[in-house]
């Protein structure tokens, strides 16, 4: 076919001449439009991940709030179970050793009971006192024991700084004597497993 067959846009009629025109600018629009699209779809990925990252941090935040939170309560619990450990050890033992300031201040009453009846008696009213005076002390020290408080043995035993306060040394007449007590001046008390009193006495060297 030749050239001549084809006719020209200015050949065209007047209609089909606006139709292309038409038909042109709808292919540019075309175009236009879908270069928005996938700029819209890319602007809409990058929105996309920046909330994504949002929220990954968010949740980061969260998570290790959360952590904080529970290492507190944790904490805190333990805390509490300790203060209810002690209060119970601290009850425990007020009642255990509920007689321990009255023991130890009926202690210096017994001392001098005990030098009372060191002093000799001479006649029968002094005998009678005497007799008064050690119904008192035994009364007393079962009142001690019955309550948990008995004598520290210390003569003749060997020297224990927890049981014993040594207050003097003397030379040791043998070397079975070197280390123990040999003298007590002063009576010490335990009470339960507790030293009340150390013994004030004198150990061979």
């Amino acid at each position: 076919m030749s050239k001549e067959e084809f006719p020209s846009e200015k050949d065209l009629p007047q209609e089909d001449q606006e139709k292309q025109a038409k038909a042109a600018e709808a292919d540019k629009a075309g175009v236009k439009d879908d270069k928005k699209v996938k700029d819209d779809k890319e602007e809409a990925a990058k929105l996309a991940d920046v909330e994504l990252d949002q929220l990954k941090a968010e949740v980061a935040a969260l998570t290790q709030k959360n952590k904080d939170l529970e290492d507190k309560y944790l904490r805190s619990q333990a805390e509490i179970q300790n203060a209810q450990r002690r209060y119970s050890k601290e009850r425990a033992d007020l009642v255990k050793y509920e007689s321990q300031r009255l023991g130890k201040d009926i202690l210096s009453s017994v001392d001098n009971l005990e030098r009372a009846l060191q002093v000799k008696a001479d006649d029968e009213a002094s005998r009678q006192l005497k007799k008064g005076i050690e119904m008192t002390l035994e009364g007393l020290v079962r009142a001690l024991k019955d309550n948990g408080i008995e004598e520290i043995k210390a003569d003749g035993e060997k020297f224990d700084p927890t049981l014993h306060q040594a207050v003097q040394s003397v030379s040791a007449e043998n070397d079975d004597q070197k280390g123990h007590v040999v003298q007590v001046l002063q009576k010490g008390y335990v009470y339960k497993d507790r030293t009340l009193r150390p013994a004030m006495v004198v150990v061979a060297q």
